[in-house]
């Protein structure tokens, strides 16, 4: 059994639930500031708490039997009281990086109180270990996405990928939630995803908006009354004028001889997402679906083979079956598998990576749009897999997966005019 399995198993202590009252109590009473330097004092040092009694509860947590197995899920609850009231204000957000980087801190006294030595010695020994876990690097990326620090940088192409996740919404329902994360924590997550694709979609047609009324100036010979009049709207991407423009127009407009992807992908669900056509049929004119937009010199010279063969492997004993919705959902969610990545083992993704290289990030972004648009169920399981490859390169520059960041913006784009509020539909 696993050591999360193990724990939400097990009974919540005595201890611990007075812990947890304690914050709960404190956090309705006392401004940000004060609440972060109360567990400074609690955690990080582990000494100068002002509440003997909750000093005294926490020494028996750090002292018991398996601590080592469990204590990481009690620090991370802990951290998650005070975070989930701080998130529902925006005034109050800015305390959450600063109870992150306690952490990072670590304690500034020594330990003179003789009788409690041991006990403090051990918070502060698991403290430093909660530091490795996966709870501690889902509370750095929560901080990210609510930090109001400047995420551009003079040098940022050398600074870690993990920087950027406050840009990606469709990564936090994967990158914010840790394994025993409570269902308060996945509602705050949800909102500060559904908050932070309202602001992008907001800031690209306002930009948009921007582009094209500036343009309509300098056609009519105003370019200096453009200049004068109107506010100038900053690319709300990490694409450059040029290539926003480019993926706009992919994702919206004609893309195909009979039409844009929405009108393709409604085309082939009505024509081969029947229940009259059976499975090994349907896995043929997915095939042709998703290579007519390829460029048949790349597809011939492996992917068309490779894309043909993992197809046939996915339930064969059903071909002769009818199409079902299962049999659909698990078709298309597979099929991310072998576009994106195979976290089966060591991440596989060099399909992903091939597709980019010779197709580039707004083609590539397409197929997998294709694929969406067909069957939206499997939307979850696309931002799972794009969060297994933002896991894995998180702490590469991100000049040294430029090509990952082409994507991942590419993606913003598509699934905001595909599936989201936005419609440019009237200015592009």
């Amino acid at each position: 059994m696993s050591n999360s399995t193990s724990y939400s198993n097990r009974f919540t202590s005595p201890e611990e639930q007075r812990l947890y009252d304690h914050l709960l109590h404190q956090v309705e009473l006392e401004a940000p500031d004060k609440l972060v330097e109360r567990f400074r004092l609690l955690f990080i040092e582990g000494v100068g708490y002002p509440d003997r009694d909750v000093l005294l509860t926490l020494d028996n947590i750090v002292c018991s039997k398996r601590v080592d197995d469990y204590f990481r899920y009690i620090l991370n609850r802990c951290c998650h009281i005070l975070i989930n009231r701080w998130q529902t204000s925006r005034h109050m957000q800015t305390a959450i990086p600063q109870l992150v980087d306690l952490f990072e801190t670590g304690p500034s006294k020594q330990i003179s109180e003789l009788s409690r030595a041991r006990a403090a010695r051990c918070l502060r020994e698991l403290v430093g270990q909660f530091k490795e876990t996966e709870q501690f690097v889902t509370l750095k990326r929560l901080s990210r996405v609510v930090s109001e620090r400047p995420e551009f940088h003079p040098q940022a192409g050398s600074r870690p990928l993990g920087t950027l996740i406050k840009r990606y919404p469709y990564l936090y329902g994967h990158c914010l939630v840790s394994e025993d994360s409570t269902c308060e924590h996945q509602r705050t997550v949800r909102n500060l995803q559904f908050q932070a694709q309202q602001r992008f979609e907001v800031d690209l047609s306002q930009y948009v908006t921007y582009r094209v009324r500036r343009s309509r100036l300098r056609r009519q010979g105003e370019a200096e009354t453009a200049h004068r009049l109107l506010r100038p709207v900053t690319n709300p991407t990490l694409l450059s004028d040029r290539d926003l423009v480019a993926s706009l127009r992919q994702f919206t407009g004609r893309v195909e001889a009979n039409g844009s992807y929405r009108d393709v992908a409604q085309r082939f669900k009505t024509q081969n997402c029947q229940t009259s056509q059976t499975f090994g049929a349907f896995k043929d004119d997915l095939y042709d679906y998703v290579t007519a937009g390829i460029d048949p010199e790349y597809g011939q010279r492996q992917f068309n083979n490779l894309l043909h063969k993992h197809l046939s492997q996915i339930y064969p004993e059903n071909d002769a079956q009818p199409l079902n919705d299962f049999l659909l959902v698990r078709t298309c969610s597979q099929l991310f598998n072998f576009l994106v990545v195979d976290a089966s083992t060591h991440p596989q993704h060099f399909v992903f990576v091939d597709l980019i290289s010779n197709l580039g990030a707004m083609l590539t972004t397409g197929i997998l749009l294709k694929v969406l648009l067909i069957c939206s169920k499997v939307k979850p399981y696309l931002e799972r897999r794009l969060s297994i490859l933002f896991n894995h390169y998180e702490s590469a520059t991100r000049d040294t997966v430029s090509w990952l960041v082409q994507v991942l913006e590419n993606l913003n784009l598509a699934l905001s005019l595909n599936f989201g509020s936005v419609d440019l539909s009237h200015v592009l």
